[in-house]
This record gives C-alpha cells, sequence and structure tokens, in this order.
C-alpha cells in the first residue's frame, strides 16, 4: 500500500466488504446516502428527529450539524402560519448539500459543505500525535503542529503572535473534524455509496432496562484502512463526538461541551500509553460560538474518536430486549430482529477473528475481563459501566465522569450519579459478568439454534418459529454458556495479578504473591489513605540493602509508630521475594519505572487545563499538546524526577515536577457528573 501522505478527504476507504454500511441494515427511512441527500434537500428534519427503529435495523445515515438545539429559528411573521416548510427550507440551508473542491483529488470521497456556514469558527485546539503515528501514518495534516505550537505547561506569549496563514490541507482536517465539512459519495453502486453514520443500540442503564439509545451525539465519518506494514488489514472507524442531533437523541442535543471533550481525549490516549485497551482520540476541535445548556452555558467542542469499531453489547440488546418490559418514551415494546441478530453476529465474529457464535461470546467476555484486570491494576474508575458502553471488542469507550484512583479506597465511587455504588471500584468486575450475561440473554437463542442444527444459522433462521421454539433455542444456548462466567474470572485474576506482579517489578509468577505480597500491599495503603500511583513508584527506590530511605518515603515524619512497623514488616517480605529473582538493583528499578506511570492524569490536572481552556481556548493549544505528550509518555521521568531542587530547575521543568504531584488534598477522590 503506498505510504504517500494524503489529506483527510482523500484518505481511502475500507474495501466495500469490510464496510459497516454494506454488512448491517440501516434505517428504512434513511436507507443509502443518496436518500439521505435528497432527505437533507427537501425534508431535513428527518434524521434530526427522536425515533424508534425497527428490530432488524443497525443503524442510520446521518450528517454532523452541530448547532445549537432547540434550533434557533426566528420565523418571520408571514411564515408562521404556513405548514413548516420554512423552517425546513431553513434546516436545509445548513446541512451539507454544496459539493465543493478538496485539498487533493485523490481518493473515492467527495467533500460537501453546506450553504450557510455553521455558527462561527471551527478551531483546532488539539492532535495526538501517537494516535496519528499509530492509526493514520498517511494522513496529511498540513501545518497543523505549527499553528498548535511548542507543547509547553508553562505560560507563553505565543497567544499574541501571528498564526499561520490559511492552509488548504490542515483547514480541510479542521473543518472535517469539526462537524462543518461532509465526506461522502452519492453513487447508486453500493460498492462506491459512502456517507457518516450512527449506530442503534439499547441497553441496561444502571440495572435497569433503558429501551432504545444509540448514538445521540456520535456520528461515525470513515473507515479507513491503516498503511503501516505492521497493522495491514487494520481497519480504523473514525467517528465524531459532538456532532449534532441524531435519530437516537431523544431529548438531548447531540453536542458536547469542551470540558468533557478535553477529558476524553486526553484519558483515551493516556489509557493507551498504559497498555490499556481503548478507543483511541485524534483530535479537538472547539466550537466557541455553538453554545450548549448544561448546568450552565458552556461551549461546545468536538474530539474524534478512533477504534476497529464501536459495537457494543446493547447493540446485540437491540435484537433481542427483555420479553416482559415496556417503557413508555424508550420505545414501548420493542420488536425482535432476529435477521438483524444474525447480521451483527456474523460482523462481529469477523471483528473478532472467531467462527461460531459460542466462540464469538467468550472472546467478548476474555477480551472484557482482561480490560477490567487492566483497569483495576491501575486505578482506573469508569464510572458508567452501562451495557451500552461496554465494547464487544474490549475496549474501554465512552469516557464520561472516569477517575484514576488518588488515595487507594477500593470503595470509591467516582460518579456522583451513582449514589448506591454500582459503579464503584471494587464492583467493577462484577459489572463486567452483568454486561456479559445481557450479551448471553440476548444471543442465546441464536447459540442455540445453532447448537442444535450443529453449523451457522442461515438467512431466515427464525422465520416462523414461535414463542415456545425461540425459548428452546434459549434454553439451549443459556447450557452452552453456563461456564462463560466462571471462565471469565478466572482470566480476570490471572491477568490481574500478574500485572500486579508487573507493577511491583516482580518477573518471575509464585502462586503465594497475590496473598502474601499483593494484597497485603494494597490493604496498608487502604488502611494508612496512601496515594495509589506514587507508592508503587516509590517502590523503584527500594534497595534491600537500605530499606530505610523508601520506608521514610513511604510513611513520612507525620505517620504513626504502628504505620511504620506495618511498612517496616511488608518491606521485609518484599525484600526476602525479590531475593528470590536475583536481578539488580538497577534492573528492578527499571522494570517498575516502566510499570508505574511518573505523569497520572489525576482530577487536578483535569480541572486546570480545563479552567485554563475554558478562559482561552486557542491560548490553551500548548497546554493541551503538553498534556497529550505526558500522557501518551506517562513512566518517563518528568520534571527531572531525581534532579534537584524545584528552584534549580527551568520553569517548564518545574511544572512537569508539579504536574507529576499528587496536588491539592481537595481534589483527592473528587467526583464528576454525567452531565457532558
Amino acid at each position: 500500500m503506498s505510504s504517500k501522505l494524503l489529506p483527510i478527504a482523500s484518505l481511502p476507504v475500507a474495501p466495500p466488504h469490510l464496510r459497516l454500511q454494506n454488512n448491517l441494515t440501516s434505517d428504512p427511512l434513511l436507507p443509502s446516502p443518496r436518500k439521505l441527500q435528497d432527505v437533507q434537500r427537501d425534508c431535513p428534519s428527518v434524521q434530526r428527529r427522536a425515533r424508534i427503529l425497527p428490530g432488524n435495523s443497525h443503524f442510520s445515515h446521518i450528517s454532523p450539524l452541530p448547532i445549537p438545539f432547540p434550533f434557533r429559528i426566528q420565523v418571520p411573521d408571514e411564515q408562521k402560519d404556513a405548514d413548516g416548510q420554512w423552517i425546513e427550507g431553513w434546516l436545509s440551508e445548513r446541512e451539507a448539500t454544496e459539493r465543493v473542491q478538496k485539498a487533493s483529488n485523490d481518493g473515492d470521497l467527495e467533500l460537501w459543505k453546506a450553504k450557510i456556514p455553521h455558527e462561527g469558527p471551527a478551531q483546532l485546539l488539539a492532535l495526538s500525535k501517537a494516535c496519528l503515528r499509530d492509526c493514520f501514518p498517511n494522513l496529511d495534516v498540513g501545518d497543523a503542529f505549527d499553528l498548535l505550537g511548542e507543547p509547553k505547561l508553562s505560560p507563553s506569549s505565543r497567544a499574541q503572535e501571528e498564526e499561520p496563514a490559511p492552509h488548504s490541507v490542515r483547514d480541510e482536517l479542521t473543518s472535517i473534524l469539526g462537524g462543518q465539512s461532509v465526506l461522502a459519495n452519492l453513487s447508486e453502486d453500493p460498492n462506491l455509496a459512502y456517507s457518516p453514520w450512527s449506530l442503534r443500540y439499547c441497553g441496561h442503564q444502571f440495572g435497569t432496562w433503558a429501551g432504545q439509545l444509540g448514538d445521540g451525539r456520535a456520528i461515525s465519518i470513515l473507515e479507513t484502512p491503516n498503511t503501516s506494514p505492521n497493522e495491514e488489514g487494520q481497519i480504523w472507524e473514525l467517528q465524531l463526538k459532538g456532532a449534532g442531533r441524531t435519530p437516537f437523541s431523544r431529548t438531548a442535543d447531540g453536542l458536547a461541551v469542551l470540558r468533557s471533550s478535553i477529558r476524553e481525549v486526553l484519558c483515551s490516549e493516556a489509557m493507551h500509553a498504559l497498555g490499556i485497551p481503548t478507543s483511541r482520540c485524534l483530535s479537538l476541535v472547539g466550537l466557541p460560538e455553538v453554545p450548549v445548556e448544561r448546568e450552565r452555558t458552556e461551549t461546545a467542542a468536538i474530539c474524534s474518536r478512533v477504534a476497529p469499531s464501536f459495537i457494543r453489547i446493547g447493540n446485540f440488546e437491540a435484537c433481542n430486549g427483555p420479553n416482559h418490559v415496556f417503557l413508555f418514551g424508550a420505545g414501548g415494546k420493542l420488536e425482535k430482529g432476529w435477521e438483524g441478530m444474525r447480521k451483527l453476529t456474523e460482523w462481529t465474529k469477523r471483528l473478532l477473528g472467531v467462527q461460531s457464535t459460542l466462540d464469538m461470546v467468550k472472546e467478548v467476555a476474555k477480551r472484557n475481563m482482561r480490560m477490567c484486570a487492566a483497569w483495576q491494576a491501575y486505578g482506573f474508575m469508569h464510572g458508567v459501566m452501562n451495557t451500552d458502553n461496554i465494547s464487544v471488542l474490549g475496549l474501554t469507550i465512552d469516557y464520561g465522569p472516569y477517575a484514576f484512583m488518588d488515595i487507594y479506597d477500593p470503595n470509591h465511587i467516582c460518579n456522583h450519579t451513582d449514589q448506591e455504588g454500582r459503579y464503584s471500584y471494587r464492583l467493577q468486575p462484577t459489572m463486567i459478568i452483568f454486561a456479559i450475561r445481557a450479551l448471553k440473554e440476548a444471543i442465546s437463542p441464536l447459540v442455540g439454534a445453532e447448537v442444535e442444527c450443529n453449523a451457522p444459522v442461515s438467512e431466515g433462521w427464525a422465520e416462523g418459529a414461535d414463542e415456545e421454539k425461540i425459548e428452546q433455542w434459549k434454553e439451549k444456548g443459556m447450557e452452552a454458556m453456563k461456564d462463560i462466567e466462571l471462565e471469565s474470572m478466572k482470566i480476570f485474576e490471572t491477568e490481574h495479578w500478574a500485572l500486579m506482579r508487573k507493577r511491583l517489578g516482580l518477573k518471575e509468577q509464585v502462586s503465594s504473591d497475590p496473598d502474601k505480597i499483593v494484597r497485603p500491599f494494597l490493604d496498608l495503603m487502604d488502611t494508612h489513605t496512601m496515594d495509589f500511583h506514587s507508592t508503587f513508584r516509590a517502590l523503584g527506590d527500594f534497595r534491600p540493602s537500605a530499606p530505610q530511605s523508601v520506608l521514610d518515603r513511604l510513611v513520612g515524619s507525620s505517620c504513626s509508630l504502628q504505620a511504620r512497623h506495618a511498612w517496616q514488616a511488608w518491606l521485609e517480605m518484599y525484600s526476602e521475594r525479590l531475593e528470590q529473582e536475583g536481578c539488580t538493583d538497577a534492573e528492578r528499578q527499571a522494570r517498575i519505572r516502566g510499570a508505574n506511570p511518573r505523569f497520572v492524569l489525576r482530577q487536578w490536572v483535569l480541572e486546570e487545563v480545563i479552567k485554563r481552556a475554558q478562559e482561552d481556548a486557542e491560548g490553551s493549544r500548548q497546554l493541551l499538546m503538553k498534556l497529550l505528550e505526558m500522557a501518551s509518555n506517562p513512566f518517563r521521568p518528568w520534571g527531572a524526577e531525581d534532579g534537584p531542587e524545584d528552584e534549580q530547575l527551568e520553569e517548564e521543568v518545574r511544572e512537569e515536577r508539579r504536574f507529576c504531584e499528587v496536588g491539592n488534598r481537595e481534589f483527592l477522590g473528587i467526583q464528576c457528573s454525567c452531565s457532558s
């Protein structure tokens, strides 16, 4: 594959057989890109109205439109008694129905814009070099990094400098990633036709069936192959979060605020750098003139998410939800989508590289338990583990009121909406099991039918099957999947203890480690309210021949004699365990520092960068880029870790050191809301 750099509008589209819209079923009201544009011209409100889709539908073609909602339409007096056509015309002028020139003529997609530009400018605020390198090595971003400036924490006078002149490649990138321009091909040929889309899914929210949910503000705009030699065959889906209303927005506005968008961009890249399976983020684009009403009026932003797929457990629940639940305003009792279930299963099996549906469920469970083991090992709390937020690929997705552990507290709840602690740190593995059970419930009839015929089901597999037959298939399916939870917990424990050994600098697997080393270590942190991450990293300086220095760092001068004795006893056990491995102090320090982050994306760090960005978004570009760099390289010894005192350091290095600190105690354990 060519290594030529291409502007975003000229990136290749995935081959037809690897495109979601060629394999799954679209919304019958918007069945094709051509029909989508017809609707945009004639009756554009159709694509923005919340509605329930048929059971077999997986997605709806939709075009980004990040403008305030309710729409701020000033209807002329002479049109107020009309039949709504004036309003449809107002919307149509803001839909992307005008073909415009691309920065390059390469590629199969065309670039479209609205007759009337969207409200205000789109401002490129951040671009992840790591995501660009890993996922889009052939993407030309023009002079974007010149615009963003040198990554820097300390205050800069750059805001007063002249910005780079307009650049077609960078402007095209910002326009597309900011929802101002749209990529599409309106061909009648299904192998060429292409347009953005949003997924339909359902889910259990805080344990209760919530009916149809779907991508209420996320719109996928492209699937493109990775051109790196070691990633050949990998397809990346590019999705805009906060791109405007979709049929799944219900009463919401389809927008995202700058605050939550900053949180998602930074955490996605931080999680990847820690080795935790996650979706990625390529960019952050601010929309400073688009107001968003939350607890207070804020400004909008769009972050571009990246993953092989955003299919989640809720997609399967949409095909076969609970039988005895009726929800007013959420679709009532949703119709079954048995053919939709078959198509979705075939698509997901290909994504996971498995042959049977039973193996697919096992793989989904295995991947999610491994992901959760990494969450627990690195003190990450998701906050909203609803089944519609659990990826079938075992990726961390949908970053909301998340947090990384500060003072170690296994019962910590990071989401202040979660009053009962359903999604507390301690219960996260249990909640993954709940999601796996939801997947089993939804897909059990299909698994049972395959068990019965000892082969994959074919098109129309459930036609003519009555409720009794479906129930028989369900029972057979549940029987076939009965051991998955137990197997999943074993996978979790194996992965979790392996990661904890790694964080403690232990190479060899010893069966007594969990009970003799790891659990007592965690208990000591809990009992003596110690910081989770800095305590792990401090062990890198431990020397069995001179334990006193690390003991002083761990307990300090203010701790009780009891705490000092307890830590001294644990360090003696730890020292004995290290002697079994026979490595040098330097080797062990390198291992520990390579597994325990120097920089942690703490709540106080997020609050500071958000405050500065809200005050001056463009002026915060260098800060955002530096935090992206630190989040993408968390194990580096930022801030001259072993260097001199603060006053001997340059200002930027002092700031690095400050951003690696635990921070003010008022931010320790702070809870966030779901408002975003």
